[in-house]
């Protein structure tokens, strides 16, 4: 099986072609590729397939063989994927993901493709979306967890979404793990940390569901802004400092903007 390893800001994804559907298990797959000691190693995998509805399809597969609707990081290694390998020679491509279609706008240099930026929708705060057990928005509302209290906000940004202000030296990563499996959330949540530096810079970590702590977190950044813009501490254009590097994120009328870079690793052959 040919495969590319790629990155956004750390976030790995290992990218496989599947134009013709002869991926029977992806769980299984994903868990044997991306095992870091016995397989290839990675977050998740992405699998290029045929769309009838975009121009091309992306699957993504967490590392433990959960299914993600979207993925902010993976988008991105994804649209600059299918356009260097000449799969779909557009400057703007249409991605059908499990959370609809999705545009990546992209800027060439050397007829590779650099910077891009992603049109990821907007939010919605509807609980019965995210899905929450609660009757109202969670905005800025008490969670105990373990043997701690945190004031969350929760929100579906392509997948469900957790974000918790606050200083980042308060809070171990790790504590998303018990977040994440909360009975507050049926189907688990991704869990961000988040610390405001000004109006225009946040730092956030991030508990990915699936996945575990990962370098960087497209959609967990839009979901950060989105609920620190929500609440008052930034405005609508905000520079996202993440352990992996940093991201632009941008609030606009028709939606949430993410421009950020994804780079290849390596590309090889994986034996079955």
């Amino acid at each position: 099986m040919k495969f590319t390893k790629m990155h956004g800001n750390g976030n790995d994804f290992i990218v496989i072609e599947d134009l013709n559907d002869n991926i029977k298990d992806e769980e299984t797959l994903a868990k044997t590729l991306c095992d870091r000691h016995f397989g290839i190693g990675a977050d998740g995998i992405l699998i290029v397939k045929k769309s009838q509805k975009a121009h091309i399809q992306m699957v993504i597969i967490n590392s433990d063989g959960s299914y993600a609707a979207m993925c902010g990081n993976g988008i991105r290694c994804f649209a600059k994927y299918v356009y260097d390998m000449g799969l779909v020679k557009q400057e703007i491509i249409l991605i059908e993901t499990g959370d609809g279609v999705k545009n990546a706008f992209l800027t060439i240099v050397n007829g590779k493709a650099e910077g891009i930026r992603i049109k990821m929708g907007s939010p919605s705060f509807d609980a019965k979306h995210i899905p929450a057990l609660s009757e109202e928005e969670i905005i800025n509302e008490k969670l105990k967890a373990g043997d701690k209290e945190y004031y969350i906000t929760s929100m579906l940004m392509g997948v469900p979404h957790t974000v918790i202000l606050g200083r980042l030296d308060d809070f171990d990563v790790q504590e998303g793990r018990i977040i994440e499996k909360h009975n507050m959330f049926p189907k688990g949540t991704n869990v961000n940390f988040c610390e405001v530096l000004n109006s225009e810079e946040i730092k956030v970590k991030t508990w990915e569901r699936g996945a575990g702590p990962t370098l960087a977190c497209g959609t967990g950044s839009c979901a950060a802004v989105i609920a620190a813009n929500k609440l008052g501490f930034v405005c609508e254009k905000v520079k996202v400092w993440i352990p992996g590097g940093s991201l632009l994120i941008e609030l606009d009328k028709d939606g949430v903007y993410m421009t950020g870079p994804a780079a290849v690793v390596f590309s090889g052959e994986y034996n079955l």
